[in-house]
């Protein structure tokens, strides 16, 4: 019965970090530096309020939109954290993790036809719900820019069929973020042209040099936010995602969320609660680790002679090929794996303009970030032999 499937869904492919991770994650003594998951652990009073929600039978529905209380602790935290506001009631959405928020999002606003407007490379997510809805990806090459995403290089690819521009930053997989002059001139260029702005701000509290901007304080009638706890608040499997939109735009999206999944869990929305009052600062600890752990291995990556850009934020490094590796990046990597046991995600995982890269995870241990550079180190040895 294959034949009689969705051709779109066939067409898609499985995202290929997922890929890569599963090839080599069994393999005994590997050192894993592929995943973008926290290896921190859920806040104790967060769990706690978990472990509460549970006593107390807060195991039933929730409003569609999400809990009142959670609504209104999104909507302060991003008021004091981004100085954006929006409105408890009708503005934010609460979502099973970030990418329903994004799937959502996506399906609310594309008909078939439309072009979306996306840095390259970039998180795997959006290209197949953009391919499902019928409309276009468009990937603006931005390996030539320091992985910067700028009006003018959006500019170069606007036609008639332009509905939205991707912003994800900092970036996945390049931890590059974007500041207020270049927001400025994304928000000014996406208001003349009608366009949506789908501001991917999940890594919005692992900025380290600098506050993070919204977009949406430049643009606020046009961007829809994404958001969530995953990364902020080391939450992954809880999923709770956020999403931040107009009024006029939130009760389209609204409607595609009930029938996607009717409301988000009952129980990680009371944690998400404790993690956005009480836990609003909890990812500062997290953010100062990360951080020690770039500036130790930007180091080292840089003693290999290995180009990179050094990340804002999140908790990355998108490394070039060595000079003297002519074979693709999949296999670059495979042979790490296999020979080094250290494993990085290939570029192409990341769209065609992340071939000749790999993205190397620093959320994990300094020791296995000290000893999987370690591996590397013997690796580009081998290659000038």
């Amino acid at each position: 019965m294959e034949h009689r499937l969705n051709e779109r869904v066939k067409e898609i492919e499985i995202s290929g970090i997922r890929k890569f991770f599963n090839l080599v994650g069994t393999t005994e003594n590997m050192i894993s530096l592929t995943i973008g998951q926290p290896d921190f652990h859920t806040p104790d009073h967060v769990k706690a309020a978990g472990i509460q929600a549970i006593e107390q039978n807060a195991t039933v529905y929730t409003p569609n939109a999400g809990l009142p209380e959670l609504k209104k602790a999104a909507t302060e935290f991003y008021k004091q954290k981004y100085d954006v506001s929006y409105n408890a009631e009708s503005e934010v959405i609460v979502t099973v993790g970030a990418s329903q928020a994004i799937d959502i999002a996506l399906r609310t606003i594309l008909q078939p036809g439309d072009e979306v407007i996306v840095p390259g490379p970039v998180y795997p997510g959006y290209e197949p719900i953009i391919h499902l809805c019928e409309a276009k990806t468009i990937m603006v090459d931005t390996t030539k820019n320091d992985f910067r995403m700028t009006a003018a290089l959006i500019e170069q690819s606007l036609t008639s069929r332009t509905k939205a521009i991707i912003l994800p930053y900092p970036s996945n997989p390049t931890g590059v973020s974007l500041i207020d002059c270049e927001l400025q001139d994304i928000a000014q260029l996406a208001k003349k042209h009608e366009l949506f702005i789908l501001a991917d701000e999940i890594y919005s509290e692992i900025i380290y040099e600098r506050p993070h901007v919204s977009i949406a304080s430049y643009l606020p009638d046009q961007t829809i936010v994404i958001n969530g706890l995953s990364k902020s608040h080391a939450m992954t499997g809880w999923r709770i995602g956020l999403l931040f939109a107009p009024e006029i735009i939130t009760r389209h999206i609204l409607k595609v969320h009930q029938y996607n999944t009717s409301c988000a869990s009952s129980v990680s929305q009371k944690a998400a609660i404790a993690a956005l009052t009480a836990g609003i600062n909890d990812a500062i600890p997290m953010r100062d680790e990360y951080k020690l752990r770039r500036d130790k291995a930007y180091d080292k990556i840089q003693s290999l002679g290995l180009k990179t850009v050094k990340p804002d934020g999140a908790f990355y490094f998108f490394v070039k090929l060595p000079d003297d590796f002519s074979g693709s990046s999949f296999d670059f990597c495979l042979t790490l794996a296999k020979e080094y046991k250290v494993a990085v995600v290939p570029g192409s995982a990341f769209s065609s303009a992340g071939e000749g890269w790999f993205r190397l995870s620093y959320a994990c241990s300094i020791e296995d970030i000290q000893e999987g550079l370690t591996r590397i180190e013997q690796y580009l040895d081998h290659l000038k032999k």
